[in-house]
């Protein structure tokens, strides 16, 4: 096999949460551009179809699937329904997420419960329905969305008091290296993608503040910020054959922000 072949994933079958928008529809046209059969799953079922419209304009292969990732019947469906139509699952990128900052001292119980959820409690749910079926299958990729706030605080002062996002972040990092041991007799590898500062709706306060983009930029090495075309390249690696022997990794993609 050419090396070149490594990075084809013709013949595998994907799920992605959060794909309706952002980092997980960039994600999602780039699995398929690969090759993959692609499940979007968004907790907006317009988004999910209109990428999954897309998708299929480029001639791949895509379902449009409306699931909470934070309902254990919506998430185990999501499951069902792709190895239904595909009759597998080969890889699951959990990119859903959300964010909710507070100061400590404003933080109530159900602000930091909203992001738990969906951020943490949410990929626990969704990998543990997609391991069942890995498990049958004896092989799979589980790549985890987490986040450079999972390893450090992030600057500029106005991302100040996301104290449940930093939180469920670093959780999923931790939380893949556990599967990563765990799932490793049955063939299936889980590794981290963390990015840094993206261009998507999560970021657009930040974009609009002309101080905060500035702090951003002078920080990162690179001088500009992601954009969600830039992870294309690592879910494909990890995806794929040319990943085999990765597992319990978390990727860093930030321009080299976490540098310094």
């Amino acid at each position: 096999m050419k090396s070149i072949d490594l990075f084809k994933l013709n013949g595998k079958v994907a799920i992605v949460t959060g794909g309706g928008s952002g980092l997980g529809r960039a994600m999602a046209m780039a699995l398929s551009e690969a090759g993959a059969a692609v499940a979007v799953v968004d907790v907006n079922e317009e988004t999910a179809q209109k990428v999954k419209d897309e998708i299929s304009v480029s001639g791949g292969s895509s379902l449009a699937i409306k699931a909470d990732v934070t309902s254990i019947s919506e998430v185990n469906s999501m499951v069902e329904i792709t190895v239904k139509e595909y009759g597998s699952l080969d890889i699951l990128v959990n990119s859903a997420g959300t964010s909710h900052a507070s100061l400590i001292e404003k933080m109530t119980l159900e602000i930091w419960d909203e992001v738990m959820k969906v951020n943490l409690t949410g990929v626990m749910l969704c990998c543990q329905a997609a391991v069942k079926q890995m498990m049958r299958q004896r092989r799979g990729k589980i790549i985890n969305i987490a986040s450079i706030a999972g390893m450090v605080i992030p600057k500029p002062k106005i991302f100040n008091g996301g104290y449940n996002y930093s939180a469920s972040k670093a959780g999923v990092i931790i939380f893949t290296k556990r599967l990563a041991v765990e799932m490793a007799e049955y063939g299936i590898t889980a590794n981290c993608i963390s990015p840094g500062y993206m261009r998507t709706p999560l970021t657009q306060k930040v974009l609009k503040d002309k101080k905060s983009y500035k702090e951003i930029i002078n920080i990162t090495p690179l001088r500009r910020l992601g954009e969600p075309s830039d992870l294309a390249g690592a879910v494909v690696f990890l995806a794929s054959e040319a990943s085999n022997f990765i597992t319990g990794h978390n990727l860093v993609v930030d321009g080299g922000y976490t540098l310094w």
